[in-house]
């Protein structure tokens, strides 16, 4: 996983307005936004292979506003699925009727927005940590569910996230099963929940995750739980689902 040890070169999450030129540095990715004539600004972006993304911006004024903010871990390396399953790095352990939280590492990716009479319309997005970012498949070959693959720490709170690489999303386990159980990993359709940054930070929205019994089998329930804090929501890159319940099998 990328390491960002010093941060203070790095530009923040927020909003801008330019009127003439901005330059925005991240963690192996260059940004410069340029006013060309009276109401166009070009936008160049840079990645650590020196790929250039070049954009011809319009605009009805004379500034050109923009939010950069971190945004779902949905579009690299392509856009395929909603969902997203994190491997933790140690098991948790339940004992029978019991109840745990923990907070883990969930990956990020960040977003540019143009905001226009207070619509944002997306821009152009990137990822600081392009290496972890890669596909997984939950279930069999025929009928499983392709997930956004990460390895993640388990960390103490919303505090541990590497900035501008992941947020922390903090997850409620409930074992209402008659036995104890080991939790190694969870799957869920993160477009259901909502980030929040600060400065450098990220934060999601939670998940309560309920192993109980339906039948003769053993599942687990994977629901959204909003969190309550002070910090900018991001806007949305992609439409929120409409199913904001998960259920998957335990191993």
């Amino acid at each position: 996983m990328t390491e960002i040890q010093n941060t203070d070169g790095f530009s923040k999450y927020g909003i801008y307005e330019i009127s003439d030129s901005l330059s925005l540095i991240f963690p192996d990715t260059e940004i410069k936004f340029e006013k060309v004539s009276p109401k166009v600004f070009s936008y160049d972006r840079v990645n650590s292979e020196g790929k250039h993304i070049e954009k011809i911006i319009p605009v009805t004024s004379k500034t050109l506003k923009i939010e950069i903010s971190p945004i779902r871990p949905l579009n690299h390396p392509a856009r395929r699925t909603r969902h997203v399953f994190l491997q933790f790095d140690k098991d948790i352990f339940l004992p029978e009727n019991s109840a745990a939280t923990v907070f883990v590492q969930c990956p990020i990716e960040i977003g540019l927005f143009i905001i226009t009479d207070h619509q944002k319309d997306s821009l152009d997005w990137f990822t600081c940590n392009p290496t972890n970012s890669r596909f997984g498949l939950y279930g069999s070959p025929d009928t499983g569910i392709l997930c956004k693959y990460f390895n993640t720490q388990i960390v103490d709170s919303h505090e541990d996230s590497t900035p501008y690489v992941n947020g922390i999303m903090k997850i409620l386990i409930k074992n209402e099963l008659g036995m104890s159980h080991s939790l190694g990993k969870i799957i869920f359709p993160i477009t259901d929940n909502s980030i929040y940054y600060d400065e450098r930070q990220a934060i999601f929205d939670g998940l309560v995750a309920v192993l109980k019994k339906r039948g003769r089998t053993d599942i687990i329930g994977v629901n959204k739980e909003q969190i309550e804090t002070t910090w900018t929501q991001s806007p949305t890159w992609e439409f929120t689902t409409t199913k904001t319940h998960m259920e998957m099998g335990l191993d």
